[in-house]
């Protein structure tokens, strides 16, 4: 495998940001002096049911555009004379990486959007809300009545200091095995694999076929990140995983090792172009006729699948992850200084509105963090998903800042690229104990 695929973190964010800059809009409002009760620390106030809101986010993919498009709709039907600005940027060394790397500029340089979407969590806490980027939101959950709503685990997770930080518009489930049973039944494969035994099986058989077992998109760092947190959870009990982010789990610790083991002897029955393979078109991969039979990805995916209307498809827990829900949300906040701060107010109490979450997730292939939804209007995977939630025990992502700050998050992405492109195990692992000891993870 060629060495130049290799990124560091300063490569990784020189990229983000150039791609960032390159798409920079020119709509950046500079921060205004008068605040709206409660007080912020700038940001003009906009009339209420005018101005504007201009919303940052990474979703420009089938299933997202939409789902987020029907949160706008609602928002336009009780504020028609606010022009909403849908500052979404795609590309990037993974999700979110043009936008995330231009957000950084704006937020660090005064020029706020009146929201963003941010993962839940520490991505938020780290990047934002400790360098005092953010304004507390207890108030706002205090009058929509979301303490009532949301579940308190969750809640415990948008929170630093004592008060949540952003409004959770869905939960996503990362430990998701989707699979095409056409192609699993051309090699006598019943069911999906429960294990990663099961899993190498099905998969020789498969590559008999001449059939790729796994989608993997290694083009930018990310995407591998994503599957090792569902091998890492499969591998480690719930406790020693969580361990891996306060030092009391190792991260040379020899079931670390036997994990990376793992998803290097399944690159072996991937999708052979996976490191020119970028995330964006994993899914025209996947429903292509010669694209591979399973793929280890959120179940934001059942979205974007429904988006193209392919139907075969169906889903499992990853190997080894039946019991485990490795979770994930999506959320928006209120940053200081957001120029047209009541409109941002308003559509943060949209997003944790049950109008609002019945309206998005049953689109985004999203279930709802309220636990008051409108079971109706949800499918078949998403009832599936939202009693896995209520039942199994939760664990929280690495890839999609919910386990740690951001910048651990990006040198451990990077760390899983040097074993998709190098396929050294021992190399991967001295990256991730350097990750680990740079992110002062310790007991």
């Amino acid at each position: 495998m060629r060495f130049s695929n290799r990124l560091n973190r300063r490569d990784f964010m020189r990229v983000t940001a150039l791609g960032a800059g390159a798409a920079a809009l020119a709509a950046c409002a500079a921060p205004g002096a008068v605040p709206v009760a409660p007080a912020a620390s700038g940001g003009e106030a906009a009339a209420a049911g005018g101005g504007q809101l201009e919303i940052f986010s990474w979703w420009t993919s089938g299933g997202e555009v939409e789902a987020l498009n029907a949160l706008y709709a609602i928002f336009s039907e009780r504020y028609p004379d606010v022009e909403i600005v849908n500052a979404a940027l795609a590309g990037g060394a993974g999700q979110g990486g043009n936008m995330k790397a231009l957000l950084e500029t704006r937020m660090m340089g005064g020029q706020p959007p009146d929201s963003f979407q941010v993962h839940l969590g520490r991505e938020l806490i780290d990047s934002h809300v400790i360098p005092g980027r953010m304004e507390p939101l207890d108030w706002l959950y205090e009058e929509e009545g979301f303490n009532d709503v949301f579940p308190q685990e969750l809640i415990d997770i948008a929170s630093y200091d004592g008060k949540p930080w952003s409004v959770p518009v869905n939960i996503h489930r990362s430990n998701v095995l989707w699979y095409r049973p056409s192609k699993l039944e051309a090699v006598g494969a019943s069911a999906p694999p429960a294990t990663w035994t099961e899993f190498f099986e099905i998969a020789a058989a498969l590559q008999e076929a001449g059939i790729p077992a796994l989608a993997v998109a290694e083009n930018e760092p990310n995407f591998s990140g994503h599957v090792f947190e569902n091998i890492l959870t499969a591998t480690l009990d719930p406790d020693a995983y969580r361990g891996l982010f306060d030092g009391s789990t190792a991260w040379d610790d020899e079931r670390v090792t036997a994990a990376l083991e793992t998803l290097n002897r399944a690159y072996d029955y991937a999708n052979p172009d996976y490191l020119s393979t970028s995330w964006g078109d994993i899914n025209d991969r996947f429903v292509a006729d010669d694209g591979p039979a399973m793929m280890i990805m959120g179940d934001w995916t059942h979205g974007v699948l429904m988006s193209k209307g392919f139907t075969d498809y169906y889903w499992a827990p990853a190997p080894d992850t039946t019991g485990l829900f490795v979770v994930l949300s999506d959320s928006f906040g209120l940053p200081v200084g957001a120029p047209h701060r009541e409109n941002a107010v308003n559509f943060l109490r949209i997003c944790g509105s049950r109008e609002g979450q019945d309206a998005f997730n049953p689109i985004k292939g999203s279930i709802p963090a309220r636990t008051d939804p409108d079971l109706s209007v949800y499918d078949e995977y998403l009832l599936s998903a939202m009693e896995d939630f209520g039942s199994n025990t939760l664990v929280p992502s690495i890839q999609h800042g919910a386990a740690a700050k951001q910048s651990f998050v990006l040198d451990y992405a990077i760390a899983i690229n040097i074993l998709a492109t190098r396929r050294n195990v021992a190399e991967a692992q001295a990256a991730l104990v350097q990750a680990a000891g740079d992110a002062e993870f310790a007991m």
